[in-house]
């Protein structure tokens, strides 16, 4: 008899059910298992809950018979009702917590990984060359790139460059309330959807769970049909224009160019060979400078790959990490994705934007809400929980690394070389988000003081030991010798305590 193959909701493209080394044998009868229980530990988003059981549901509509689809308190209950205790494969899982289940279960197999570009072994051996240490994106990008011929000319990057980020950095064009783009693409519901919905509504109103969020009409792919038609229109209609402003913020605009793929990719409904060869396509056909491509093709296979590899290769103990101390708690408004609680523009349009579609870009992400809360100093553990739990591609893999390493140093500086965050100035210049806010981003002190601006301040004297030995940091510290201002800044940030900015 064939062994069943169990798909978990986020490995539903077709890669998944792939016969071949690693594989689930040809034809194999599949399990998807829905556990409640799963929104019953953590308060999800209302509109990723929509999504990841549209999905898993639409994919078990794809299956038909060949599909037992069970609805469980949990996993194991699931399991034994698809099965009893019967043999069962698996792909390697995405998270510490689902990998521990599966192993502890007698009768699952635990088969290969797949969703990403890179082994684990090869980028072990990889890790293993490099010191196991230290190891920077960019060597592993270039690494990537040469093992996989992406985005190459003979024996040396596209365009003459492997990077092209020097170009991807422009603030939005001046007096625009919008970049211009061709619209991206949007599904339309269907009584999957209608059907999701009523549920969702039931388990909220019988207080089965609670949400956070809006959960208006569905925003990104929950199918593989829909996913492919995401990526053509990007690639076809959005990836030339996308290099030059990925960086940049409009109020009025919050898709800009981006892809708005990331999801489609986490569900597995993707696989990132393909979005990187869709853009590579339109980058050999003329249709999109090199410029845009490449910017892409590293979030891709560059940055996306490089996380996904160092969440295991750290360890499940590094999501504790905590090099700098932070203890708060993230206060209620925060939560509660209180937007019309926040006076200062910026933040208040990235939280709204969170609350209304479960998604921003990767600036608002990082240099705003990341920002912030590496400023007041909330605990990073809790700050990583609250992006899984309330962005649609907000995955454990994705947000241990991103948060910890990158958004809240809370590392040290063993994944990035400095901590991201800066004062107004920035959020100025790479946005429109200053104008008609109450704040202005040159004010460090007084009633409209910028709360990015003095909380970097504030943040740099904090930690001004640590961050003055850090030769990237040290300029940066040194400033805090010409502020004549600094004690009042202080006082006023002691003062202002956590509340709305």
């Amino acid at each position: 008899m064939t062994v069943p193959h169990w798909l978990f909701g986020d490995q539903l493209g077709p890669h998944f059910l792939a016969p071949g080394p690693g594989g689930p044998a040809r034809d194999a009868p599949v399990v998807m298992i829905e556990t409640r229980s799963v929104f019953r530990r953590r308060r999800f988003h209302r509109a990723k809950a929509h999504l990841v059981l549209s999905a898993m549901r639409h994919r078990a509509a794809e299956l038909g018979d060949r599909v037992r689809y069970v609805r469980a308190e949990t996993y194991r209950e699931g399991l034994r009702e698809a099965v009893g205790g019967g043999p069962v494969t698996v792909h390697h899982p995405t998270s510490y917590a689902a990998l521990r289940l599966v192993r502890s279960l007698d009768a699952v197999t635990v088969l290969p990984a797949r969703g990403f570009l890179v082994a684990r072994e090869d980028f072990r051996a990889w890790a293993d060359g490099h010191g196991g240490e230290r190891l920077r994106q960019e060597d592993f990008y270039r690494w990537v790139r040469r093992t996989h011929g992406l985005l190459m000319d003979g024996d040396g990057p596209a365009g003459g460059r492997w990077n092209h980020d020097h170009d991807n950095r422009e603030p939005p064009p001046r007096g625009a309330s919008t970049l211009g783009a061709p619209a991206p693409y949007r599904p339309r519901e269907d009584d999957i959807d209608a059907e999701v919905r009523q549920d969702l509504d039931r388990w909220e109103r019988d207080g089965e769970v609670r949400f956070v969020g809006r959960d208006g009409p569905r925003l990104f792919p929950a199918s593989r049909r829909e996913a492919l038609a995401a990526l053509r229109r990007f690639a076809e209609h959005r990836l030339a224009g996308f290099g030059p402003h990925e960086d940049a913020m409009l109020a009025r605009d919050p898709v800009m160019s981006h892809s708005l793929l990331s999801s489609s990719l986490n569900l597995g409904l993707l696989h990132p060979a393909e979005c990187v060869e869709h853009a590579e396509d339109a980058w050999r056909a003329g249709r999109a400078p090199v410029n845009s491509v490449e910017g892409f093709v590293r979030q891709v296979a560059g940055w996306r790959e490089y996380v996904w590899q160092l969440y295991w290769h750290f360890g499940d103990d590094y999501r504790h990490r905590n090099e700098l101390r932070h203890r708060a708690p993230l206060p209620d408004w925060f939560l509660e994705l209180d937007a019309d609680a926040v006076r200062a523009r910026c933040l208040a349009t990235a939280l709204a934007q969170v609350r209304d579609t479960g998604w921003t870009h990767h600036i608002p992400r990082l240099m705003l809400l990341g920002s912030h809360a590496l400023q007041r100093g909330w605990d990073p553990e809790a700050v990583t929980d609250w992006f899984h739990r309330c962005f649609v591609d907000g995955y454990d893999w994705v947000m241990v690394p991103n948060v910890v390493g990158m958004s809240q140093y809370a590392d040290g500086g063993r994944m990035t070389t400095k901590p991201y965050t800066s004062g107004g100035a920035y959020v100025h210049r790479m946005s429109d988000l200053c104008g008609g806010c109450v704040h202005r981003p040159g004010d460090r002190t007084g009633e409209r003081a910028c709360p990015y601006t003095a909380g970097y301040w504030a943040f740099l004297h904090r930690h001004r030991a640590r961050l003055e030995r850090n030769p990237r940091t040290t300029q940066a510290v040194r400033g805090l010798d010409r502020l004549g201002d600094l004690d009042d800044l202080l006082d006023q940030e002691r003062r202002r305590g956590d509340g709305p900015p």
